[in-house]
């Protein structure tokens, strides 16, 4: 199952990356790339290393009802999530970044992994306001209104969902175990019984409107910050597009690393991009240079950096499998 979900990943990357460059003059590409004003990335890693220590800001919000871990202990463990991410599939950073949290703060995985599906979800609904807010000025071809229009309902969903689960957790707790008690055995009732009460008491930040509020405005801050990254990258570049625009492609890119991919998004983060921008009547060569060289500092700078705390936290490739492993038996 492991190895079809890398295949699948391997597969829609590679359509992807065709699509990307089909048509494309590489001689044009070529001078672009030599063109470019590089000096310009050094800000835009500024700015993201702000959205990085904002996320994890947020990360220590959610995990308040768990345990008040200090920022200093936890932004060494966002990061090495964000590595993981960058370089390995099915975005196993996340179960990596737990596991990490597991280690160094004792805070169960499971109760730690719901508060990172909420980063996800909140992540996503932002992403759709990106999107909403900017369609005005910055309409979006009908294949991606209708892709849109399907995140839309997936991420409300899930969000009515969370709330029901967090203000009625003993509800269903119960139905849960009526329901696992009927058709699993004993053994494997009791355990999962223990990984969804974890899971439930790592939502309770939905309970209080407050911190739904802080969480809410956060995420927004994050992705406003990590737009203006694409903002100083294009200054490097001899195109010019609105910021709407750049928070239209924000939204659209990130929206489409969910599709199974490559480890670092090959593919699925460069083709709506670059689309996009010649939407906008960037030329194709720009575009391609642009994306490709956004999406390189956006993964390089991260991932060199977790790989440090990673190293100096004396770990290795195997902490991955341990991770899922610790995850699956918790």
């Amino acid at each position: 199952m492991k190895r079809t979900r890398i295949w699948i990943g391997v597969i829609i990357s590679i359509i992807c990356v065709y699509i990307a460059l089909r048509g494309l003059h590489v001689d044009e590409f070529w001078q672009i790339v030599q063109s470019v004003n590089y000096w310009w990335i050094l800000p835009a890693v500024g700015v993201y290393t702000i959205a990085v220590w904002i996320r994890t800001w947020r990360w220590r919000a959610m995990l308040r009802p768990l345990a008040d871990v200090p920022m200093r202990r936890l932004w060494p463990v966002v990061v090495i999530g964000y590595m993981g991410n960058n370089v390995y599939p099915a975005r196993a950073g996340e179960v990596l970044r737990s596991y990490v949290l597991r280690r160094r703060e004792g805070i169960p995985m499971s109760a730690s992994l719901a508060t990172v599906v909420l980063e996800r979800l909140f992540d996503g609904l932002i992403m759709l306001l990106f999107v909403f807010v900017t369609l005005p000025f910055a309409p979006l071809p009908p294949i991606y209104s209708q892709i849109v229009t399907g995140f839309s309902v997936l991420f409300l969903g899930a969000l009515v969902f969370f709330l029901v689960l967090a203000s009625r957790p003993a509800l269903f707790l119960r139905l849960w175990q009526w329901s696992t008690q009927r058709i699993l055995p004993q053994r494997f009732a009791a355990m999962g019984d223990d990984i969804v009460t974890k899971f439930v008491s790592g939502l309770q930040s939905l309970n209080s409107p407050r911190e739904m509020l802080v969480i809410f405005a956060s995420s927004a801050l994050i992705w406003l910050t990590e737009t203006s990254k694409y903002w100083f990258i294009m200054q490097g570049f001899p195109f010019h597009v609105d910021f709407t625009v750049l928070m239209l492609m924000t939204a659209v890119v990130n929206l489409a690393t969910t599709v199974p991919s490559t480890p670092g998004y090959a593919g699925t983060f460069d083709v709506p991009g670059i689309l996009i921008l010649q939407q906008f009547g960037v030329a194709q060569a720009i575009a391609t240079g642009y994306t490709l060289v956004l999406h390189v500092a956006l993964w390089l700078p991260i991932t060199a950096l977790g790989a440090w705390y990673m190293l100096r936290d004396h770990m290795g490739w195997d902490d991955f499998d341990r991770a899922v492993a610790a995850q699956q038996g918790e």
